[in-house]
């Protein structure tokens, strides 16, 4: 028996936007300065978490609690996008490419200052 919602994604993609501020989406922003071909894996890459989710590696690591990241590969470059998960919503927190092997600190702390906002 097929299900006739087997083509919904499990986690509905939604964009980190602070109501207080009002504050540019700065993911969005990130995303839309990259190449055709950068955006067109990295949105293959977010696709298969949203049907797939729960998800591991390699496309998806654990970063700490309730914030993972998404691992994309391009032909000499790395991105991360980093995001939480709130109830069906797949929250994308922060995008960049990475530059070293290690995920830079400040980078991390940004999506966790983003995530304790999304709480309050």
């Amino acid at each position: 028996m097929v299900h006739f919602f087997a083509w919904m994604p499990i986690c509905l993609l939604k964009w980190f936007f602070t109501e207080r501020n009002r504050e540019m989406n700065r993911v969005r922003a990130w995303l839309q300065g990259l190449s055709k071909q950068d955006k067109r894996i990295i949105g293959g890459d977010i696709k298969t978490v949203q049907y797939g989710w729960p998800i591991g590696m390699p496309v998806v690591r654990k970063m700490e609690p309730g914030l993972w990241e998404v691992r994309c590969r391009f032909d000499q470059r790395i991105a991360r996008i980093l995001f939480t998960v709130k109830g069906e919503k797949m929250i994308l927190l922060h995008g960049f490419i990475k530059k070293s092997q290690k995920t830079p600190q400040a980078d991390l702390q940004l999506a966790i200052d983003r995530k304790a906002n999304l709480e309050k």
